[in-house]
């Protein structure tokens, strides 16, 4: 998705924790027309987790016919961009030449690198029919000898991302190393990305990380003495063999990795030097970005322009 404003860095009502969870991020709820958003990361109380910097839950939304995602051409620089879905579908393109639907369970990464221009609407036949969207996307800052890479686009269908079983509980390594398996997923500095199904009574331990965090996407949590409730972010301490415990039926997200220098971040651009991004703006101003081949004739112009 695409930043409306320059407003990047959201206020979130911030719980203290205790003993393994550091603070647990409540996001506010943002309207976008017709579905909400819930923006976790960045947020003025937690900016980061490992290479993380964008954490967005989509939804979940109920579009009529006629209506749904439209989100016009717009840049990225010096990030690779994840999106997932749990319910629906998103027709992404690309100034690579891509064209591929998402589709609930596949991973898309796109590394925009020195810089690259998406679309994220949908096939006709999605949006002629009332039709849910619901899923996160996510943004990773690229490590400062990979920022001005080339842009590539990988796109992991679902039957790709490997789904064990935890002692009852099923969980899928998206990207990185956990529980013994590894993800297919490209990853530039240590990532980790894992989702869960717990149901209530399960237990889980989290994988080590020199950063770590959990989102609920659908329940609720408990970690020792904490209470995370839905739609709530617990960052962890650097603590060994934290548990975690459903209190009911969770749908969760598990993400974190290496300590990444904090970055600077406006609009869609994200780099290590602000010099990068106001290049950015000026470019994407200019007209300079490549195109979106099938999607030429519209773009999101930069804010307050």
């Amino acid at each position: 998705m695409s930043n409306l404003t320059l407003e990047v860095e959201l206020e979130c009502q911030v719980v203290q924790g205790c003993e393994a969870v550091d603070k647990i991020i409540e996001p506010r709820e943002r309207d976008l027309g017709g579905f909400s958003v819930r923006r976790v990361l960045p947020s003025h109380q937690q900016r980061m987790v490992g290479p993380w910097i964008f954490f967005d839950h989509m939804g979940p939304a109920d579009f009529p016919a006629g209506q749904g995602i439209n989100v016009r051409p717009h840049p990225h620089i010096n990030i690779a961009t994840v999106t997932y879905l749990f319910e629906g579908e998103i027709l992404h393109r690309d100034s690579l030449g891509s064209l591929q639907p998402i589709r609930p369970g596949d991973i898309n990464l796109m590394v925009a690198g020195a810089g690259i221009v998406h679309s994220e609407r949908e096939r006709d036949e999605v949006r002629s029919l009332p039709h849910p969207l619901h899923g996160l996307q996510l943004w990773l800052a690229l490590p400062e000898r990979d920022e001005e890479c080339l842009p590539e686009f990988h796109h992991y269908p679902s039957a790709d991302i490997p789904t064990i079983d935890v002692e009852g509980v099923q969980v899928r390594v998206m990207m990185g190393s956990a529980f013994g398996v590894t993800s297919p997923v490209k990853t530039f500095a240590k990532t980790l990305y894992v989702e869960a199904h717990l149901q209530a009574g399960q237990r889980l331990t989290i994988p080590p990380a020199e950063e770590r965090a959990i989102y609920v996407a659908s329940g609720e949590l408990r970690a020792r003495d904490n209470h995370i409730p839905e739609f709530g972010m617990a960052v962890l301490k650097d603590a060994e063999g934290v548990e975690i415990e459903a209190v009911q039926p969770s749908r969760i997200a598990i993400i974190g990795g290496e300590h990444i220098v904090e970055r600077h971040i406006e609009w869609n651009f994200v780099s290590s030097r602000r010099e990068r991004i106001d290049q950015a703006v000026e470019d994407w101003k200019s007209g300079h970005f490549a195109k979106v081949p099938g999607d030429e004739q519209e773009f999101i112009p930069f804010p307050g322009s």
